[in-house]
């Protein structure tokens, strides 16, 4: 299937590690050009040997670090057709544990970093009629747990913004959307994981991955497939998503969660 990605320019920010990477990299391989975006200088430079035609840097929680990522990518690429609001951060703080401190760091970090984004960037999408912005979000956004209240708190607002911004932007030939997975197999994750498993003295912690992963199912993801997102999977949704065969999606929170809503968790 051609997704028509073949001379689209893509921004994926927070790209330069994790589910980003492989957001980028995806892109890349189905023909767009993309910028890749790090914090730091350089940070996403590693990204061009995996296809990525841009690099750009800046801080996403201050207005003028987002600026200078907008600047740097529409001087780069001309344009930009896709904004991959990828960037966020968690927070495992508790209600007892989140302080004021918590709730705006995370609304910080989480909403206002893809905020900035889209208010300068899709103006200009605007003006070509045609445009793509995708937030990556979490299933916390509609099935919450009491670990991180401040996170999920932002991530919902992080899939609000998706509907409003749908309205705001209609018949431009922009949609907006949230793609929001459960865990997803990272090497910061699996890592989490097999430590938890020697520290608990799980029988599994000296077997293979497949066997750690079913405990994590039954324990804190039930989901019929049985097993956690891989970051390719993430990354061929948000590829769909931000495909010209994708263009009456629009203003939707897609979970991809092997079927977890609705189970007991």
């Amino acid at each position: 299937m051609d997704l028509g990605l073949e001379g689209k320019v893509a921004l994926v920010t927070g790209s330069e590690r994790g589910t980003g990477s492989v957001i980028a990299q995806r892109l890349a391989e189905e023909g767009a050009t993309v910028i890749a975006h790090g914090f730091a200088q350089d940070s996403a430079e590693p990204l061009r040997a995996q296809g990525v035609r841009h690099t750009v840097w800046g801080d996403l929680c201050s207005d003028a670090g987002a600026a200078q990522v907008a600047q740097q990518a529409l001087a780069a690429a001309g344009r930009v057709d896709i904004l991959v609001n990828n960037y966020g951060t968690a927070s495992d703080a508790r209600w007892s544990e989140a302080e004021t401190a918590v709730w705006l760091d995370m609304y910080e970090k989480n909403v206002l970093a893809a905020v900035r984004l889209i208010r300068l960037l899709t103006p200009q999408m605007r003006e070509r009629g045609w445009g793509r912005v995708i937030q990556l979000g979490t299933i916390g956004s509609t099935q919450p747990n009491p670990l991180r209240p401040a996170y999920y708190a932002a991530k919902s607002a992080l899939a609000s913004i998706a509907v409003t911004l749908s309205q705001e932007l209609a018949q431009t030939g922009i949609t907006v959307n949230t793609v929001s997975p459960g865990y997803i197999r990272t090497p910061e994750v699996e890592a989490a994981f097999r430590a938890k498993a020697r520290r608990a003295g799980w029988a599994e912690a000296q077997g293979d991955w497949a066997s750690i992963e079913a405990r994590i199912v039954a324990q804190r993801f039930p989901n019929p497939v049985g097993r956690i997102a891989t970051r390719e999977e993430v990354a061929d949704l948000v590829c769909f998503v931000a495909s010209t065969r994708a263009a009456f999606i629009n203003g939707q929170n897609l979970r991809i969660d092997g079927g977890a809503l609705g189970l007991v968790q």
